[in-house]
């Protein structure tokens, strides 16, 4: 039953997106078959007011019509351009995650059942909500600790919305699993593990103990650096469904003229962003995957204030060592190069030639040095790039797709405080001075120790890694001998599986089959 409640879902999902025009705008014309005629069908039962709006407003009325779980798809969809293409992650991107309030009655039972505390032994005072995204909404309250009192911002989870969600999943995981069977060039593309993601991270979204928790991490890691920080966690008043953190008084980043009002110096705002971001992504391999304006805050000495974390990156130092590179070798054109850092860090299989390689790199490289500086972006630079790697098999990488997202809304920030912004030239500093610190002597003398540990390591691990060795061959003379078994258990939990998909796969041809059967009669 829980896959006919999918089905249906699915279906209503899919004529909302109908009714609103969105399939209509899509590239139809390229189509053949059975999907081109579902376009066409698509754009007779469009709304006739809908074609009036542009594909990115299409977009954010069905979202709207859709519910909370399908701002938050789109949200993670804007961050796989791999999948849904270029320009719809940049629709998806525009997304406003503005919801409805919900009553301040329902907030404070969630504090409290949260806490296992009453509201009033929590807070002094406890408004009214201030903000409301998809996820939870926002109220100003103030504590009062050591005779002290604080205004703080305390972020709620909107009642329900788990259960909702997490249905709504299943019509994810049951399109994932159509695509995958009927539509074999998506397979590549991989989308039931891409909802398994979308599933995890919102898992992690919807538990604001590990919000705070990166909060807490950012703000250690960036509490030297000049003009930039993130809120104070108040960990005695946090906990699953609820977070409370410092109040931050600023002029959101989305506001130009309350910031040019405010006196503030816009490109110094805008440099001081970007090479932000960049020493968070390269120094630290943390950075903070959702800073569009609204979440960012400028106080009245400039300093630059990152709120609501529920979506954060991590690059490991070899995905570090990758980009900075990668940057460096554009900037001196040393295309070869950029070429063989590809494939030291096996992101390009071994069967391509690495001067091939470099000579599609070349094809991306030289146009940008015949173009002023200020005009180079450095977002579209890696959209280029992982275009191009697309046709040297290079798989996948959500960490360096996720980096590029916000690489591309931190650029468009900069960008709107200071039309003439200079990418290129603002970054040089922080990459360069990575560049020295890691890949020069002292790069060397830290990849010496790293090494040296992992050597000790291997050295503890040698008698537990020779008696597995020893294990492996004795079962692998009987594999030899006997051939490969499963046990009973194994083999029926694949035949139930099996049983499951195909099953799955029917009951939802036939459910969408009768809707539009449906469908069509009322409309006749």
């Amino acid at each position: 039953m829980s896959t006919v409640s999918a089905a249906f879902r699915l279906v209503r999902a899919g004529w909302v997106l109908v009714r609103e025009g969105v399939v209509a705008v899509l590239p139809g014309e390229e189509l053949s078959g059975l999907p081109k005629f579902g376009w066409r069908l698509a754009r007779l039962f469009t709304r006739r007011r809908a074609l009036a709006y542009e594909r990115s407003d299409r977009l954010a009325k069905a979202v709207v019509r859709l519910g909370p779980s399908y701002v938050k798809l789109g949200q993670f969809l804007a961050t796989r351009p791999d999948v849904v293409g270029n320009d719809m992650a940049l629709d998806l991107a525009m997304l406003q995650d503005k919801m409805h309030t919900f009553p301040t009655a329902e907030a404070v039972a969630a504090v409290e059942a949260s806490l296992g505390r009453k509201l009033g032994d929590l807070y002094k005072q406890f408004g009214d909500p201030v903000a409301a995204a998809s996820i939870a909404q926002v109220h100003a309250a103030e504590t009062v600790d050591g005779g002290v009192a604080r205004k703080v911002a305390v972020k709620v989870i909107r009642p329900g919305v788990r259960r909702r969600f997490f249905q709504d999943l299943e019509s994810y995981f049951l399109a994932a699993r159509l695509q995958e069977k009927y539509i074999p060039s998506s397979r590549r593309l991989r989308p039931v593990e891409v909802t398994e993601t979308l599933a995890q991270t919102t898992r992690i979204e919807m538990d604001l103990r590990l919000e705070a928790a990166a909060l807490s991490e950012l703000g250690q890691s960036t509490r030297e650096d000049p003009g930039f920080r993130v809120p104070s966690v108040d960990w005695e008043r946090t906990g699953r469904d609820v977070l409370t953190m410092e109040w931050v008084d600023g002029v959101k980043m989305n506001d130009i003229a309350g910031l040019q009002s405010a006196g503030h110096d816009l490109k110094a705002i805008a440099t001081n962003l970007i090479q932000s971001f960049l020493r968070h992504t390269l120094r630290d391999g943390f950075f903070h995957a959702d800073m569009h304006p609204g979440n960012l805050f400028v106080e009245a000495n400039g300093t630059i204030v990152a709120v609501d974390l529920g979506i954060a990156g991590r690059l490991g130092k070899k995905e570090r060592r990758f980009l900075a590179e990668i940057l460096y070798g554009f900037i001196t054109r040393d295309y070869l190069r950029v070429a063989e850092v590809h494939f030291e860090a096996g992101y390009v299989p071994r069967q391509h030639n690495v001067s091939a390689f470099a000579q599609a790199i070349r094809a991306i490289g030289e146009p940008i040095h015949g173009q002023p500086a200020e005009t180079i972006s450095m977002a579209k630079l890696l959209t280029l790039l992982f275009e191009v790697t697309e046709l040297f098999d290079m798989a996948t990488r959500p960490e360096l797709i996720l980096l590029q997202k916000t690489m591309v809304v931190v650029e468009g920030v900069a960008r709107t405080l200071d039309p003439a912004f200079n990418m290129w030239k603002t970054a040089e500093p922080v990459v360069g001075g990575w560049i020295a610190g890691n890949l020069g002597p002292r790069g060397l003398l830290a990849d010496a120790r790293d090494g040296g540990k992992a050597i000790l390591t291997l050295i503890r691990q040698a008698p537990e890694l020779a008696a597995r060795t020893e294990r492996l061959s004795r079962e692998i003379d009987l594999m030899a001998e006997h051939g490969l078994r499963f046990d009973e258990a194994t083999a029926r939990a694949i035949g139930k599986a099996e049983a499951r998909y195909s099953r799955s796969g029917r009951v939802a041809l036939w459910v969408i089959a009768l809707t539009l059967v449906y469908i069509a009669w009322k409309l006749h």
